[in-house]
């Protein structure tokens, strides 16, 4: 992901700061509506629908 894209990119929901994480596939996290944004093809995929929707305890918001 280009750094100055993820730079410029916030939650849809709330407007706040969204986190790149990598694992087996990478994804935008907003800690603050425990939602995980999928990256396909390197295009972020920033729609509420397509979110997925992380536990209070996932190891994600914590990093």
């Amino acid at each position: 992901m280009d750094k100055r894209l993820l730079d410029l990119l916030v939650c849809p929901i709330c407007k706040g700061p969204l986190r790149f994480v990598t694992g087996t596939t990478p994804e935008l996290v907003c800690r603050a509506d425990r939602l995980a944004y999928p990256i396909r093809e390197d295009i972020p995929v920033m729609l509420p629908d397509e979110a997925r929707a992380l536990a209070a305890d996932d190891p994600l918001l914590e990093r």
